[in-house]
């Protein structure tokens, strides 16, 4: 299990380094198989993602019952349901990162791009605004996902899933840089219009 905790603060501050989540903004999860059932271990809340310790990583069962000592992230409800939703999925990386949170709050949709599996659908699956936190949110989010591996928050962010944690932080980064593209594309395009 320490292995464990230690690659989910390894997660935690190269998604803070990467510029992926700010401030004290974002979360990451991931799922352990024990004996006694699954166990989740989840970033706290309101602390940044930088230089974790140990410590700060806050364990807690299916049901949401905490293990540990501190308190999870506001957004445990959102990771449990999800992971209640699909076995497949061992990590979460939920973000705030510039780009894509900037395509969250605009109008335009996110195309999904080459270069991170297959392409099911044009673009990538959203759900309108819920308030952080909120059981609406938790519960909309495990729906919206279905078996997607990237869902936007409409004015909020970013959520990723996989297999294991460090697929989900390279989908978390490979959708940063996707939104970055595509808004660059949007930037010279417009110009060309003027011009």
């Amino acid at each position: 299990m320490k292995k464990n905790v230690q690659e989910l603060i390894d997660v935690a501050n190269s998604i803070y380094e990467k510029g992926l989540v700010s401030g004290k903004s974002g979360n990451i999860s991931a799922r352990f198989k024990t004996e006694n059932g699954d166990i989740i271990a989840i970033t706290p809340t309101l602390k940044s993602l930088a230089n974790l310790d140990e410590k700060d990583i806050v364990l807690v069962d299916m049901d949401g019952n905490v293990l540990t000592s501190g308190k999870p992230s506001s957004e445990v409800n959102m990771h449990l349901e999800i992971y209640k939703k699909r076995s497949d999925v061992n990590g979460i990386v939920h973000t705030h990162s510039p780009y894509a949170t900037g395509f969250s709050f605009s109008t335009k949709r996110m195309k999904r791009l080459e270069g991170f599996g297959e392409i099911k659908n044009p673009y990538l699956p959203y759900i309108e605004y819920e308030k952080p936190g909120s059981s609406e949110l938790a519960i909309k989010a495990s729906e919206g996902i279905g078996q997607e591996d990237v869902l936007v928050l409409k004015n909020h962010g970013v959520i990723c899933v996989s297999e294991n944690l460090k697929e989900a932080e390279s989908l978390a980064v490979f959708i940063e840089e996707s939104a970055k593209t595509q808004f660059i594309t949007y930037m010279l395009n417009s110009v060309e219009d003027i011009i």
